[in-house]
Protein backbone atom coordinates (compact mmCIF):
# COMPACT_ATOMS: atom_id res chain seq x y z
CA UNK A 1 0.00 0.00 0.00
CA UNK A 2 1.20 3.48 -0.79
CA UNK A 3 1.67 6.12 1.89
CA UNK A 4 0.34 9.65 2.08
CA UNK A 5 2.72 12.63 1.94
CA UNK A 6 4.74 13.47 5.03
CA UNK A 7 2.71 16.43 6.24
CA UNK A 8 -0.73 14.95 5.60
CA UNK A 9 -3.61 16.17 7.73
CA UNK A 10 -7.29 15.31 7.43
CA UNK A 11 -10.02 17.93 7.23
CA UNK A 12 -13.52 16.51 7.34
CA UNK A 13 -16.68 18.56 7.57
CA UNK A 14 -20.00 17.93 9.19
CA UNK A 15 -22.18 17.86 6.11
CA UNK A 16 -25.01 15.35 6.34
CA UNK A 17 -26.59 14.49 2.98
CA UNK A 18 -29.28 12.55 4.77
CA UNK A 19 -32.48 13.87 6.20
CA UNK A 20 -32.44 14.76 9.87
CA UNK A 21 -35.11 15.37 12.50
CA UNK A 22 -37.07 17.72 10.23
CA UNK A 23 -37.31 15.15 7.48
CA UNK A 24 -40.64 14.90 5.68
CA UNK A 25 -42.23 11.65 4.64
CA UNK A 26 -43.06 8.37 6.39
CA UNK A 27 -41.09 7.59 9.55
CA UNK A 28 -38.89 4.55 9.92
CA UNK A 29 -40.37 1.51 11.65
CA UNK A 30 -39.15 0.59 15.09
CA UNK A 31 -35.91 -1.43 14.98
CA UNK A 32 -36.00 -5.12 15.67
CA UNK A 33 -33.11 -4.56 18.08
CA UNK A 34 -32.35 -1.08 19.46
CA UNK A 35 -29.16 0.28 21.03
CA UNK A 36 -27.38 -3.05 21.00
CA UNK A 37 -23.85 -2.87 22.40
CA UNK A 38 -21.29 -4.07 19.86
CA UNK A 39 -18.21 -3.04 21.85
CA UNK A 40 -17.02 -1.94 25.28
CA UNK A 41 -17.53 1.83 24.95
CA UNK A 42 -20.80 3.64 25.75
CA UNK A 43 -20.92 4.98 22.16
CA UNK A 44 -20.62 1.47 20.69
CA UNK A 45 -24.31 1.04 19.92
CA UNK A 46 -26.28 0.00 16.86
CA UNK A 47 -29.87 -0.48 15.72
CA UNK A 48 -30.88 -3.42 13.54
CA UNK A 49 -34.00 -3.85 11.41
CA UNK A 50 -34.75 -7.36 10.21
CA UNK A 51 -36.39 -7.67 6.80
CA UNK A 52 -39.22 -10.12 6.31
CA UNK A 53 -37.35 -13.02 4.78
CA UNK A 54 -37.50 -16.79 5.12
CA UNK A 55 -33.76 -17.36 4.90
CA UNK A 56 -30.48 -15.47 5.07
CA UNK A 57 -30.70 -12.04 3.45
CA UNK A 58 -28.28 -9.22 2.61
CA UNK A 59 -27.47 -6.45 5.07
CA UNK A 60 -26.75 -2.77 4.44
CA UNK A 61 -25.05 -0.79 7.20
CA UNK A 62 -25.57 2.97 7.47
CA UNK A 63 -22.72 5.05 8.97
CA UNK A 64 -23.73 8.61 9.77
CA UNK A 65 -21.69 11.70 8.94
CA UNK A 66 -20.95 14.75 11.02
CA UNK A 67 -17.24 15.51 10.70
CA UNK A 68 -16.39 12.85 13.31
CA UNK A 69 -17.67 15.17 16.06
CA UNK A 70 -21.46 15.02 15.78
CA UNK A 71 -24.29 13.19 14.02
CA UNK A 72 -26.50 10.26 14.93
CA UNK A 73 -27.49 6.80 13.78
CA UNK A 74 -31.03 8.20 13.57
CA UNK A 75 -30.04 10.35 10.59
CA UNK A 76 -30.58 7.67 7.94
CA UNK A 77 -32.94 8.73 5.15
CA UNK A 78 -36.28 7.00 5.70
CA UNK A 79 -36.97 6.57 1.99
CA UNK A 80 -33.67 4.76 1.39
CA UNK A 81 -34.30 2.72 4.50
CA UNK A 82 -37.84 1.66 3.58
CA UNK A 83 -36.99 0.74 -0.02
CA UNK A 84 -34.12 -1.53 1.00
CA UNK A 85 -36.10 -3.14 3.81
CA UNK A 86 -39.06 -3.75 1.48
CA UNK A 87 -36.67 -5.43 -0.98
CA UNK A 88 -35.70 -7.99 1.64
CA UNK A 89 -32.45 -6.35 2.77
CA UNK A 90 -31.75 -6.03 6.48
CA UNK A 91 -30.64 -2.62 7.75
CA UNK A 92 -28.33 -1.50 10.54
CA UNK A 93 -27.24 1.93 11.73
CA UNK A 94 -24.26 2.47 14.00
CA UNK A 95 -22.90 5.00 16.47
CA UNK A 96 -19.17 5.46 17.01
CA UNK A 97 -16.86 7.49 19.21
CA UNK A 98 -16.40 11.13 18.25
CA UNK A 99 -12.99 12.79 18.31
CA UNK A 100 -13.98 14.63 21.49
CA UNK A 101 -14.04 11.22 23.18
CA UNK A 102 -11.04 9.68 21.44
CA UNK A 103 -9.20 10.91 18.30
CA UNK A 104 -9.02 9.08 15.01
CA UNK A 105 -8.78 6.29 14.14
CA UNK A 106 -11.06 5.35 17.06
CA UNK A 107 -14.15 5.92 14.88
CA UNK A 108 -12.72 3.56 12.28
CA UNK A 109 -11.97 0.89 14.86
CA UNK A 110 -15.54 1.18 16.15
CA UNK A 111 -17.06 0.73 12.69
CA UNK A 112 -14.82 -2.27 12.11
CA UNK A 113 -16.07 -3.78 15.36
CA UNK A 114 -19.69 -3.05 14.45
CA UNK A 115 -19.30 -4.85 11.11
CA UNK A 116 -17.66 -7.84 12.79
CA UNK A 117 -20.36 -7.94 15.46
CA UNK A 118 -23.12 -7.94 12.84
CA UNK A 119 -21.37 -10.69 10.90
CA UNK A 120 -21.11 -12.73 14.11
CA UNK A 121 -24.92 -12.51 14.34
CA UNK A 122 -25.41 -13.97 10.86
CA UNK A 123 -27.14 -17.18 11.93
CA UNK A 124 -29.23 -15.61 14.70
CA UNK A 125 -30.37 -12.56 12.71
CA UNK A 126 -30.66 -14.29 9.29
CA UNK A 127 -27.83 -12.27 7.71
CA UNK A 128 -26.01 -13.56 4.63
CA UNK A 129 -22.39 -12.85 5.66
CA UNK A 130 -21.28 -12.78 2.02
CA UNK A 131 -23.71 -10.01 1.07
CA UNK A 132 -23.00 -7.08 3.38
CA UNK A 133 -22.74 -3.51 2.11
CA UNK A 134 -22.22 -0.13 3.77
CA UNK A 135 -22.89 3.51 2.95
CA UNK A 136 -22.81 6.97 4.47
CA UNK A 137 -22.24 10.63 3.75
CA UNK A 138 -19.15 12.76 4.35
CA UNK A 139 -17.39 11.29 7.40
CA UNK A 140 -19.75 8.32 7.22
CA UNK A 141 -18.76 7.77 3.60
CA UNK A 142 -15.10 7.93 4.56
CA UNK A 143 -15.65 5.28 7.23
CA UNK A 144 -17.61 3.04 4.85
CA UNK A 145 -14.90 3.33 2.17
CA UNK A 146 -12.25 2.46 4.74
CA UNK A 147 -14.04 -0.79 5.51
CA UNK A 148 -14.43 -1.53 1.79
CA UNK A 149 -10.87 -0.85 0.69
CA UNK A 150 -8.80 -1.93 3.67
CA UNK A 151 -7.34 -5.43 3.66
CA UNK A 152 -9.32 -7.87 5.77
CA UNK A 153 -8.76 -6.99 9.43
CA UNK A 154 -10.01 -10.30 10.86
CA UNK A 155 -7.81 -11.82 13.57
CA UNK A 156 -8.16 -15.58 13.05
CA UNK A 157 -6.24 -16.49 16.20
CA UNK A 158 -7.99 -14.04 18.52
CA UNK A 159 -9.68 -15.43 21.63
CA UNK A 160 -12.49 -12.98 20.89
CA UNK A 161 -14.93 -14.63 18.43
CA UNK A 162 -16.08 -11.23 17.13
CA UNK A 163 -12.53 -10.17 16.28
CA UNK A 164 -12.18 -13.35 14.21
CA UNK A 165 -14.91 -12.17 11.83
CA UNK A 166 -14.07 -10.76 8.39
CA UNK A 167 -14.26 -7.00 7.75
CA UNK A 168 -14.70 -7.25 3.98
CA UNK A 169 -17.74 -5.76 2.23
CA UNK A 170 -19.54 -6.87 -0.91
CA UNK A 171 -20.44 -3.30 -1.97
CA UNK A 172 -20.03 0.27 -0.75
CA UNK A 173 -21.76 3.57 -1.53
CA UNK A 174 -20.34 7.00 -0.78
CA UNK A 175 -22.23 10.30 -0.68
CA UNK A 176 -20.03 13.42 -0.75
CA UNK A 177 -17.16 11.34 0.57
CA UNK A 178 -13.50 12.27 1.01
CA UNK A 179 -11.44 9.56 -0.70
CA UNK A 180 -8.14 10.79 0.68
CA UNK A 181 -7.15 12.39 3.96
CA UNK A 182 -3.90 13.82 2.64
CA UNK A 183 -4.10 17.59 3.13
CA UNK A 184 -1.41 18.31 0.58
CA UNK A 185 -3.56 16.44 -1.97
CA UNK A 186 -6.51 18.65 -1.03
CA UNK A 187 -4.41 21.77 -1.68
CA UNK A 188 -3.39 20.46 -5.12
CA UNK A 189 -6.72 19.11 -6.32
CA UNK A 190 -9.70 20.77 -4.60
CA UNK A 191 -10.68 24.10 -6.25
CA UNK A 192 -10.29 27.02 -3.87
CA UNK A 193 -9.08 24.92 -0.94
CA UNK A 194 -6.06 26.81 0.41
CA UNK A 195 -6.12 26.43 4.20
CA UNK A 196 -6.96 23.72 6.73
CA UNK A 197 -10.32 24.09 8.42
CA UNK A 198 -9.82 21.47 11.13
CA UNK A 199 -7.27 21.23 13.92
CA UNK A 200 -5.08 18.10 13.63
CA UNK A 201 -4.81 17.97 17.41
CA UNK A 202 -8.58 17.60 17.63
CA UNK A 203 -8.73 14.92 14.97
CA UNK A 204 -5.65 12.87 15.82
CA UNK A 205 -4.66 13.86 19.33
CA UNK A 206 -1.27 14.91 17.97
CA UNK A 207 0.42 17.41 15.67
CA UNK A 208 3.36 15.11 14.96
CA UNK A 209 3.55 14.93 11.13
CA UNK A 210 4.90 11.39 11.12
CA UNK A 211 2.17 10.04 13.42
CA UNK A 212 -0.48 11.80 11.32
CA UNK A 213 1.06 10.46 8.13
CA UNK A 214 0.77 6.88 9.38
CA UNK A 215 -2.88 7.31 10.35
CA UNK A 216 -3.73 9.04 7.08
CA UNK A 217 -2.07 6.30 5.04
CA UNK A 218 -4.19 3.66 6.75
CA UNK A 219 -7.60 5.35 6.42
CA UNK A 220 -7.54 6.84 2.89
CA UNK A 221 -9.37 5.01 0.11
CA UNK A 222 -7.00 6.39 -2.54
CA UNK A 223 -4.10 4.85 -0.65
CA UNK A 224 -5.80 1.56 0.18
CA UNK A 225 -7.45 0.73 -3.16
CA UNK A 226 -6.46 -2.61 -4.71
CA UNK A 227 -7.79 -4.87 -7.51
CA UNK A 228 -9.70 -7.15 -5.12
CA UNK A 229 -11.90 -4.34 -3.76
CA UNK A 230 -15.73 -4.37 -3.98
CA UNK A 231 -17.75 -2.16 -6.36
CA UNK A 232 -18.46 1.40 -5.28
CA UNK A 233 -21.17 3.92 -6.15
CA UNK A 234 -20.25 7.56 -5.47
CA UNK A 235 -22.49 10.62 -5.62
CA UNK A 236 -21.60 14.32 -5.38
CA UNK A 237 -23.64 17.50 -5.61
CA UNK A 238 -21.48 19.43 -8.07
CA UNK A 239 -19.89 18.81 -11.47
CA UNK A 240 -16.09 18.98 -11.85
CA UNK A 241 -16.17 22.35 -13.64
CA UNK A 242 -18.64 24.13 -11.36
CA UNK A 243 -17.37 27.41 -9.83
CA UNK A 244 -16.72 27.81 -6.12
CA UNK A 245 -19.84 29.31 -4.44
CA UNK A 246 -19.52 32.97 -3.51
CA UNK A 247 -21.03 32.53 -0.05
CA UNK A 248 -18.15 31.63 2.33
CA UNK A 249 -20.15 29.21 4.46
CA UNK A 250 -21.53 27.36 1.46
CA UNK A 251 -18.10 27.38 -0.17
CA UNK A 252 -16.53 25.59 2.78
CA UNK A 253 -18.89 22.62 2.62
CA UNK A 254 -18.64 22.63 -1.18
CA UNK A 255 -14.85 22.32 -1.07
CA UNK A 256 -14.59 19.56 1.49
CA UNK A 257 -17.20 17.46 -0.35
CA UNK A 258 -15.92 18.16 -3.86
CA UNK A 259 -16.48 15.75 -6.72
CA UNK A 260 -12.73 15.65 -7.45
CA UNK A 261 -12.45 13.14 -4.59
CA UNK A 262 -14.65 10.75 -6.55
CA UNK A 263 -13.08 11.56 -9.91
CA UNK A 264 -9.61 10.60 -8.74
CA UNK A 265 -10.70 7.43 -6.98
CA UNK A 266 -12.63 6.35 -10.07
CA UNK A 267 -9.52 6.85 -12.22
CA UNK A 268 -7.52 4.60 -9.95
CA UNK A 269 -10.19 1.91 -9.67
CA UNK A 270 -10.88 1.95 -13.42
CA UNK A 271 -7.20 1.22 -14.03
CA UNK A 272 -7.41 -1.73 -11.62
CA UNK A 273 -10.58 -3.13 -13.15
CA UNK A 274 -12.70 -2.41 -10.06
CA UNK A 275 -16.24 -1.21 -10.76
CA UNK A 276 -16.60 2.46 -9.76
CA UNK A 277 -19.72 4.37 -10.72
CA UNK A 278 -19.66 8.15 -10.25
CA UNK A 279 -22.83 10.24 -10.25
CA UNK A 280 -22.94 14.05 -10.27
CA UNK A 281 -25.05 16.69 -12.08
CA UNK A 282 -24.77 16.09 -15.82
CA UNK A 283 -22.89 12.79 -15.54
CA UNK A 284 -23.99 9.47 -16.97
CA UNK A 285 -24.01 6.77 -14.33
CA UNK A 286 -25.07 3.15 -14.23
CA UNK A 287 -27.21 3.52 -11.10
CA UNK A 288 -29.86 6.12 -10.35
CA UNK A 289 -29.52 5.93 -6.58
CA UNK A 290 -27.93 4.23 -3.60
CA UNK A 291 -30.94 1.91 -3.44
CA UNK A 292 -30.59 0.87 -7.10
CA UNK A 293 -26.90 0.15 -6.54
CA UNK A 294 -27.43 -2.07 -3.52
CA UNK A 295 -30.32 -3.89 -5.15
CA UNK A 296 -28.07 -4.67 -8.11
CA UNK A 297 -25.10 -5.78 -6.03
CA UNK A 298 -26.69 -7.54 -3.06
CA UNK A 299 -29.94 -9.03 -4.33
CA UNK A 300 -29.86 -12.69 -5.44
Amino acid sequence: MKTASRFAVVALAAMLPFAGPGQKGPPKPEPTYRNIAYGPHPENRLDFWQAETAGPAPLVIFIHGGGFRNGSKRAINARIFRRLLAAGIHMASVEYRFVQVKPLPAAHEDCKRALQFLRSKAAEWKIDPQRIGAFGGSAGAQLAMWLAFHDDMAEPDSPDPIARQSTRLAAVASISGQTTMDMTWWFRHVPGYDRPHRDPQELYGTTDPEKIRRIVADISALELASPDDPPIFMTYRMAPGDPVPSDPRRARGWKVHHVVFGVELKKKLDAMGVEADLRYPGAKSRYASVVDFFLAKLSP
